[in-house]
C-alpha cells in the first residue's frame, strides 16, 4: 500500500471561502421526485433528442451509462442514467492502494457479534486539516460487501473542505445524516446541500466532493451494500403518507472544466473494502449534461409525514420507515432507515414513549437534535446506541416512572429528532468503536422495580 486517507495528496489542494461555499448552498435548485427519469443539462443543446449514444454527442461531449443496477433487473427496480461529460471515466491512469484509515467494510471480523445493548458518545473533535473523507469512522456493521449484502454504520467529524479530492464508493450507496454543521455535495450530477434535519443519498459508483458549510461538521453514514433503498409500500396506509416522493430533490446538472493537467485531481475509490487512489488530469466531475433516475437526492425529514395511533397503544417503529433495502424476504430489510420526527401523542390508555421490547432486526439509533422520548439522559446528539437482534431494550426507569403516572392530555413531541438504522443482521462492533463505548449503558435500567400485586 502507498500514501495515507487520513490527507489529501500533496498538491491537490483547492481554496474555497466558506462564505462562497454557503452562498452557492442557498442558491441551488433542484428537481422533485424520488425515482424519477430525470434529466438536466448545464449548457442549452448537451442532451441528445431521441436516443443515447448518437454517432456524435452533442457539443463534443462523450456518452457514458452509469448503471446501479443489473441490465435485467425488472423496470421498477431498474436503476441507471446516462453521463454526457467532457472526458470519459475511462480516461485515468492506474489506481494504487492507500491506507483505509479508520475506515473499515464487511465482513466484519475484528470480534464476534455481542448480544450486550451498548452505547457511544458523540466522537471528538478532530485533528486539524481533517475533511469529510478521512473523518470517516466505521462503528460496524454486517453481510459482506463483495457480495452486496449487509450494510455498515460509519460516523464522520471533518473541519476542513475536500479540495482537489474526489470519493466514489463501488461497495455501496451512502445515505448521509448530518447532524453538526452543513454539507456541501458536489456530484457528477450536480450539487445538493444538506443541513442537520437533511439526509443526503449518494448511489453507489457516483463520485463527488465534500465541503463544509460550517466551520466543522458531524454526523452519521449508512452504507447500504445491498439493493438501492427505495420508498416503503404503504399497504394499507393508502395512496399518501411518510416520505413522499415529490419531496425528494434531485441536483441539476453542473461541471467542473479546468483544462487538461490545469489542476490534477485525487480520486479515491473505495473497492470492496480498501481504498485506492489515482491523480487525474482533470475533474471527473464533468458531466455537463444527464437524464436517468440513479441519481442523488436530498431530504427534509420535517417533511415526513407521520402516521401514528388516534385511539390507543404506540404503533411499531416500521411506521416510520422513510427509506427500506428490501432483501430476497417480502417485508424483510437489508437496511431500514426510520426516523422519529415531530408528531402529537394522543393514546388514550397508553403508554406513549417506545415499549419495552425484544426485535429480530437489530437497532442502531442516532440522535440529530434534542433528546429521544424513551432515554432521559446520556443519548447525546452526535452518539448512538445499538440494540443487536433479541436485545432486551425499552425506556429507561426514569422515563417509564414518568410515563406511566402521566396525564394523558394531547401531547407534542417536537423537541428531538431521532433516527434508526435497522437492519436483518446483527451489526459486529469494530475495535475503534468497542474502545469508544460509553461505560455501565445496562445502569439506565436499574430501579425498575417489582409492582406485581398478584
Amino acid at each position: 500500500m502507498s500514501g495515507d486517507v487520513r490527507k489529501p495528496a500533496e498538491g491537490h489542494v483547492r481554496k474555497h471561502a466558506e462564505g462562497d461555499v454557503r452562498k452557492q448552498a442557498e442558491g441551488l435548485a433542484y428537481l422533485s421526485g424520488f425515482g424519477n427519469e430525470h434529466h438536466s443539462e448545464a449548457v442549452p443543446g448537451a442532451l441528445p433528442i431521441g436516443r443515447n449514444a448518437p454517432q456524435r454527442a452533442p457539443l463534443g461531449l462523450y456518452a457514458e451509462q452509469l448503471s446501479g443496477t443489473a441490465f435485467t433487473e425488472p423496470r421498477a427496480h431498474n436503476r441507471r442514467s446516462w453521463l454526457y461529460r467532457i472526458r470519459p471515466s475511462a480516461a485515468h491512469p492506474e489506481f494504487t492502494r492507500v491506507d483505509n484509515g479508520t475506515l473499515r467494510t464487511a465482513p466484519f471480523t475484528e470480534a464476534v457479534p455481542d448480544p450486550n445493548r451498548r452505547r457511544w458518545n458523540p466522537l471528538p473533535e478532530p485533528a486539524p486539516g481533517t475533511d469529510w473523507l478521512a473523518g470517516l469512522w466505521t462503528l460496524g456493521g454486517n453481510g459482506d460487501a463483495t457480495q452486496r449484502t449487509g450494510m455498515a454504520v460509519h460516523l464522520y467529524h471533518a473541519n476542513s473542505p475536500m479540495t482537489d479530492r474526489v470519493f466514489s464508493d463501488a461497495d455501496g450507496e451512502l445515505l448521509i445524516v448530518p447532524e453538526h454543521g452543513g454539507l456541501l455535495l458536489r456530484s457528477e450530477f450536480g450539487l445538493l446541500a444538506a443541513a442537520p434535519g437533511e439526509v443526503a443519498l449518494i448511489p453507489r459508483g457516483v463520485r463527488f466532493r465534500v465541503e463544509l458549510l460550517d466551520e466543522t461538521a458531524r454526523g452519521y453514514v449508512c452504507e447500504n451494500y445491498g439493493a438501492p433503498f427505495r420508498l416503503p409500500d404503504l399497504g394499507p396506509i393508502g395512496a399518501n403518507g411518510l416520505a413522499n416522493a415529490r419531496d425528494f430533490r434531485a441536483p441539476v446538472a453542473a461541471y467542473e472544466d479546468d483544462g487538461d493537467g490545469a489542476r490534477p485531481v485525487e480520486v479515491v475509490n473505495k473497492f470492496c473494502g480498501n481504498l485506492w487512489t489515482a491523480t487525474y488530469d482533470h475533474s471527473p466531475l464533468d458531466v455537463v449534461a444527464w437524464h436517468g433516475n440513479h441519481v442523488p437526492y436530498v431530504y427534509d425529514l420535517r417533511r415526513f409525514n407521520v402516521m401514528g395511533t388516534i385511539s390507543y397503544d404506540h404503533p411499531d417503529p416500521s411506521i416510520f420507515t422513510v427509506l427500506t433495502s428490501p432483501s430476497d424476504t417480502p417485508g424483510l430489510a437489508g437496511v431500514d432507515f426510520v426516523v422519529f420526527a415531530p408528531r402529537w401523542l394522543v393514546g388514550e390508555d397508553t403508554f406513549r414513549p417506545p415499549y419495552f421490547h425484544r426485535n429480530v432486526m437489530s437497532e442502531y439509533m442516532g440522535l440529530i437534535e434534542g433528546a429521544y422520548d424513551a432515554k432521559a439522559s446520556g443519548f447525546l446528539p452526535g452518539g448512538g446506541s445499538l440494540h443487536n437482534m433479541m436485545s432486551a431494550h425499552g425506556p429507561d426507569r426514569e422515563t417509564y416512572d414518568k410515563a406511566s403516572a402521566a396525564e394523558l392530555v394531547p401531547q407534542r413531541v417536537d423537541d428531538g429528532l431521532a433516527f434508526m438504522f435497522e437492519t436483518r443482521w446483527p451489526v459486529t462492533v469494530t475495535s475503534q468503536a468497542a474502545g469508544h463505548l460509553q461505560r455501565a449503558y445496562d445502569d439506565v435500567w436499574l430501579g425498575l422495580e417489582r409492582h406485581f400485586s398478584g
